[in-house]
């Protein structure tokens, strides 16, 4: 990553910070583009818009927050590994959910529990023979 306008002990922590989670500039696709909103003339001639796009995640961010470009270039890289952590949390944590859910369908019940459905399943059924339309038995010689 070259000078992106930002002080080098910030551009340091930056780069340990992607070092760690596996990011790669490689792996990002920057561009810049012209801001959109209020600002003039500088808004108007200058592309102090960032765009990344980091290909193995489809992760997109877009700064244009600050003036200048090398700042919405820090601003941009902040983003986007705040969104890749949060988009890696939500798919642990579905991962440990699924689990966790695989766990409690397999478990063995207990025998109190096991006689306790059984116990409704018979009440249920008996319910139901009680609520059967009662019909008088014939005689062949009626018919």
């Amino acid at each position: 990553m070259a000078s992106i306008g930002v002080s080098t002990q910030r551009t340091k922590e930056l780069r340990q910070k992607m070092d760690r989670m596996g990011i790669f500039e490689k792996d990002i696709v920057e561009t810049f583009v012209r801001s959109s909103g209020p600002g003039g003339q500088n808004v108007n001639k200058v592309s102090s818009c960032v765009v990344l796009y980091h290909r193995p995640t489809k992760v997109m961010v877009r700064s244009q927050h600050e003036r200048s470009q090398g700042l919405n270039r820090y601003m941009a890289r902040c983003w986007l590994i705040d969104k890749i952590e949060k988009k890696q949390r939500k798919e642990r944590m579905a991962e440990i959910y699924e689990r966790e859910k695989r766990k409690r369908q397999t478990r063995k019940r207990s025998k109190a529990l096991k006689e306790g459905i059984l116990e409704s399943k018979r009440q249920i059924s008996q319910k139901k023979r009680e609520r059967q339309r009662i019909r008088p038995h014939r005689l062949e010689e009626d018919l």
